[in-house]
């Protein structure tokens, strides 16, 4: 069933990843090159030499572009389908469409939405070379936090079930959850390396479509994977219930 399972799971990261490829065309790359083309000017403002290119811009937004998205999708698709074989029936009995659903919801939040807030992504001209190892570096640790948090959030879900029932236990480990997350991005240190001069509009529509990407992945995957998932459980429940039979 695993095996199944994760070979579709795959199947629906390349569609996802290809959707996305789509959305990232059509709103990501036009507010990428405007911040390549104010790079550029104040690169020559300053006097700087021209840097050589050594993949064209045109093989960036193409064929770079589609590899990088459609990769890193079916791999995620892959990744989320092992923790979805993990999690159904043992978290809570809610059906396989439900369970991908809310695993898709809870993983957007906690792997994209959380670190994205503390330190969102930011287009070509913002942020300095000299810092982006510990910019790297913070967004990691916020990414690590996050998941942490969210699996003691789930862990204090279970433990109040029975005293509280499913919606206040869910409640009070969401709030615990916001409040911890809060509190671990307020201590973190905060990093603005926006030059003065740079369009606000782009930087914000950049962001924007950068968000919009991820969404669309984490939503086929919650969605499409849960319909596909269903089946397969479907098609293996007369096997399990032959074997308990025995």
């Amino acid at each position: 069933m695993t095996r199944d399972l994760l070979i579709r799971g795959m199947i629906v990261g390349v569609i996802a990843g290809l959707l996305a490829f789509g959305f990232a065309r059509v709103f990501g790359e036009p507010q990428v090159d405007h911040a390549i083309a104010f790079e550029e000017k104040m690169s020559q403002a300053a006097g700087a030499a021209a840097e050589p290119e050594l993949v064209t811009r045109a093989t960036q937004a193409g064929i770079g572009l589609f590899t990088g998205i459609v990769v890193y999708s079916a791999a995620l698709g892959g990744l989320f389908s092992l923790v979805f074989a993990f999690v159904h029936g043992r978290v809570s009995s809610l059906s396989p469409r439900s369970t991908a659903a809310l695993l898709a919801l809870a993983g957007f939040v906690a792997i994209v939405l959380v670190p994205c807030i503390k330190y969102p992504m930011n287009p070509p001209a913002v942020g300095s070379p000299d810092t982006i190892g510990a910019r790297t570096e913070l967004f990691f640790v916020m990414l690590v936090v996050s998941l942490g948090a969210l699996a003691a959030a789930v862990g204090l879900a279970k433990r109040l079930y029975a005293q509280h029932g499913a919606w206040n236990a869910t409640l009070i480990a969401g709030a615990a959850y916001v409040v911890f997350i809060a509190l671990v991005q307020y201590l973190l240190p905060a990093i603005n390396e926006v030059p003065e001069q740079f369009s606000p509009t782009v930087l914000w529509n950049f962001r924007v479509a950068s968000l919009g990407i991820h969404v669309i992945v984490w939503t086929t995957l919650g969605l499409l994977f849960g319909a596909l998932a269903e089946r397969v459980l479907a098609g293996q429940r007369p096997r399990y219930r032959l074997q308990a039979a025995r």
